[in-house]
């Protein structure tokens, strides 16, 4: 029987045979499923129709599933040859979003391109995962040792985290700064040199809360006391607090959970999804779909882990990182734990932006599996 990796050496046809074998089915499979909770999620937001979330996001699915397993079959040697590009692309979205973008809820965050609303900060996070892991994949101890050495990617941190909170957008500046600082430690920084960086942290978040825009000051302010403006500001996270008791156990039942369907739940298609499944299905449904999530987050950082270069690695990292930060932002904002900041759950709210960049960061992280066994001085399979 002729083995995958003699196939990689192979003829082209039989290459391709090689990776497609060498895609993890399982974690394609994890994420078609994800999608089809998604999917009757949407539904039942739609109010047991297709139209006008449900159907469009499958078609969005099945667009970013092609273009997953595309991306799966690309060698992390071109991906490196990308990241700089990628990079500067997503950059200069962010500084176009801020002088033609799309207002809406008092922030600029999307463009508006033949029909179709891009949200830039979606897109800066996987290309801020690509560029750190290219920038790191060479470097020894020696060099993270180095202050000197870190500073260029700290300022490649720092700029798409000014850009996005320009927009304003706090809750993604947030994630797109903690995705950054977990590739830094997994690179190997030293942990004196993170205290250096964090202890700062107190001294800007004072700053920053003296230059917030009115309604970012009041989900503050709504977070710590949901009930001083239970029809203005608080009925959100009041709303979702109704709707993750009501459902009980096992739930109101699919298509009868009454906050959702009689529209006093909001945004219940998009940041509020997960209450209106917990509502629905009940306390069994959403540890359900909570376990789905870690079992895909364990799932990425372990094949992250498999790839025997430092690229593959870090790219993997990250890339299960920012799907991790998504799941605890989007969990913790509708139980009321953090205040509301606008970021969806991956895979089933609704949304082309974040659809899109998430099956394209799934598409590297499985080209980092497909290509575990590449090392950058061997010849390219």
């Amino acid at each position: 029987m002729i083995t995958d990796k003699r196939l990689l050496r192979a003829e082209p046809n039989f290459r391709f045979l090689a990776k497609l074998w060498r895609v993890s089915w399982l974690y394609v499979l994890l994420i078609c499923l994800l999608a089809g909770v998604g999917y009757g999620a949407l539904y039942s937001a739609g109010g047991g129709s297709a139209k006008p979330f449900a159907g469009p996001q499958s078609i969005r699915f099945g667009f970013g599933l092609l273009m997953m397993l595309g991306i799966a079959m690309v060698s992390p040697r071109i991906l490196v040859k990308f990241a700089w590009p990628l990079y500067f692309f997503s950059l200069a979205l962010l500084v176009a979003v801020l002088r033609m973008g799309h207002v809406g809820k008092g922030a600029e965050r999307w463009l508006v391109l033949g029909g179709f609303q891009l949200q830039p900060s979606e897109l800066a996070k996987i290309a801020l995962v690509l560029i750190l892991a290219a920038w790191f994949h060479r470097a020894g101890p020696d060099r993270m040792g180095n202050p000197l050495f870190l500073i260029p990617p700290a300022l490649m941190v720092l700029a798409p985290v000014a850009l996005v909170l320009k927009e304003p957008n706090l809750g993604t500046a947030v994630i797109i700064a903690a995705v950054g600082g977990s590739i830094f430690l997994a690179a190997g920084m030293r942990l004196w040199q993170m205290a250096l960086l964090i202890a700062p942290l107190p001294f800007l978040g004072r700053f920053a809360y003296g230059h917030l825009h009115d309604y970012q000051r009041a989900r503050i302010t709504t977070f710590l006391h949901p009930e001083s403006d239970p029809l203005g500001a608080g009925y959100n996270i009041i709303q979702s607090k109704i709707a993750l008791g009501s459902g009980g156990m096992w739930g109101q039942g699919y298509l009868h959970g009454t906050q959702g369907q009689l529209n006093f739940l909001p945004e219940k298609q998009t940041d509020f999804i997960f209450t209106m499944i917990a509502e629905e299905w009940g306390l069994v449904g959403g540890l359900s779909v909570m376990a789905l999530l870690l079992v895909m987050i364990i799932g990425g950082m372990l094949m992250a882990l498999r790839c025997r270069n430092q690229f593959g690695r870090l790219l993997g990292l990250g890339i299960a990182m920012n799907f991790f930060l998504y799941c605890v932002v989007n969990l913790s904002m509708v139980m009321g734990a953090i205040p509301v900041g606008g970021v969806p759950l991956p895979l089933i709210s609704y949304g082309g932006s974040a659809m899109l960049t998430v099956m394209f960061g799934f598409g590297l992280l499985l080209s980092v599996y497909v290509h575990r066994d590449m090392r950058f001085g061997d010849a390219d399979p």
